[in-house]
């Protein structure tokens, strides 16, 4: 049975149960197995490129994107394997490692729309290929707005058209060759339908006035920039949380840097280096000596052992450290708020503007069917609480546009806040009254 005809014959089930009221389970999802027009070759020569690039020029509408990582393998986000789907050309698989300019190919299709699911994963990956969208349809986003309690792919696909996708390759090592041919169909199937599951998805969000919405998140998207470095990743290390003397941290840091360099160099995942729990427990060891070292159960593994000198001298290093040298406990200060939990006391009046807001913003979630953190990042409303010093609503309007805010966000947030900060002020002058 075609793909088209699978999805019409569960939808067509669904509708006649529907029909009939019986009061039933929802029918088992039609597994999705392989693409309607099979597998195609893997793209790794730049001739089979050139004939691709023909075909998604010769196509129509939209084109389906995805892309496979190496995370948890390889140093960095780099992308392994594009997929790409269009009417009319079909499916394209295409080994990036092999090829990793496909800026022909985005110009073949020139303005069309690319839809993904979960856009702001891969786009940067496909940034780096060259490819730069004019448009982009994010069917993850899209279900997120909708409201849906489920927006991985596979509950997406199964909920608009009742075909079951697998899942067991998403977490594979893509920088595999060759791939293997049950990856290959996992690849082909991410983009098989994903065309057909953006028209419904885009029929709901007209449907539930949201489409407008919708379109200003799918741009916001498509131009975000790279997220600015952290100023000391190393203390997002597992467990730094626990390291309470700075000596402590200086071991992480030093750790932490010698097994990215080394990780880098050797082009693998950070985490296959040198584990996390080695790290901490040598920070709360201390050890004085490489023998105290490699006595730590975290460091008694074959593999760590084996490579305990390497990573000594970092430990070294940083118990000779002096102390004005030393990282200290609470981290780089940010540039926002402090906690909330501290606010009462450093500032009382954002304190209770915060109070007030956080029911009204639930209540305003729950009236749209939309997560909270979509109807605006957490953070830009804290940071307007905090930071509101009077200007009404359109003082309120220009601080939630400085830390990114759409339109369609503000025109529902602003209102909220103006009446809280109003009310909380009132208050505040009751109270001193």
């Amino acid at each position: 049975m075609s793909t088209d005809a699978q999805a019409e014959d569960a939808a067509q089930r669904a509708a006649e149960n529907g029909e009939q009221g019986q009061d039933v389970e929802a029918p088992a999802a039609v597994p999705l197995t392989e693409p309607e027009g099979g597998v195609p070759p893997i793209i790794d020569t730049p001739e089979a490129l050139a004939e691709a690039v023909a075909a998604f020029a010769a196509g129509t509408g939209p084109v389906a994107a995805d892309a496979e990582r190496a995370s948890g393998f390889r140093y960095g986000q780099a992308t392994y394997l594009a997929q790409f789907k269009r009417e009319g050309a079909g499916i394209a698989l295409i080994d990036t490692a092999a090829l990793p300019d496909l800026s022909s190919l985005q110009e073949a299709v020139r303005d069309a729309e690319f839809v993904f699911h979960a856009a702001s994963q891969d786009l940067p990956g496909m940034r780096e290929l060259g490819m730069a969208p004019a448009a982009v349809f994010d069917t993850e986003l899209a279900a997120r707005l909708l409201g849906w309690p489920k927006v991985g792919l596979a509950a997406v696909v199964e909920r608009v058209l009742g075909l079951a996708l697998a899942k067991e390759h998403s977490a594979q090592d893509w920088s595999t060759r060759p791939l293997p041919h049950d990856w290959l169909v996992y690849a082909a199937l991410d983009v098989e339908v994903l065309v057909e599951v953006r028209d419904h998805l885009y029929a709901q969000l007209e449907e539930a006035g949201k489409l407008d919405w919708a379109l200003q998140e799918f741009e916001a998207v498509r131009l975000a920039g790279p997220p600015e470095p952290r100023p000391e990743p190393w203390r997002r290390t597992s467990g730094t949380h626990q390291v309470r003397d700075q000596r402590g941290l200086a071991i992480v840091r030093e750790l932490w840097l010698s097994r990215d360099r080394e990780a880098q160099r050797r082009d693998i995942s950070p985490g296959r280096v040198l584990r996390d729990a080695a790290i901490v427990a040598a920070a709360h060891a201390r050890p004085e000596s490489y023998e105290a070292l490699i006595e730590l159960p975290e460091w008694r593994s074959r593999g760590t052992k084996r490579a305990a000198p390497r990573w000594w001298p970092a430990i070294e290093t940083a118990l000779a450290m002096p102390t004005d040298k030393l990282p200290s406990r609470r981290g780089p200060k940010g540039d926002g708020p402090p906690p909330p939990r501290a606010w009462s006391d450093k500032r009382p009046e954002a304190a209770a503007r915060l109070q007030l807001v956080k029911p009204r913003i639930a209540e305003l979630s729950e009236q749209h069917a939309i997560p909270a953190e979509n109807l605006m990042q957490p953070d830009a409303v804290r940071r307007a609480c905090w930071e509101h010093r009077g200007g009404g609503e359109p003082g309120i309007r220009a601080l939630l546009a400085s830390r990114g805010a759409r339109q369609w966000q503000m025109d529902l947030i602003a209102p909220v806040l103006a009446e809280a900060f109003a009310e909380a002020a009132a208050q505040q002058d009751s109270n001193q009254g």
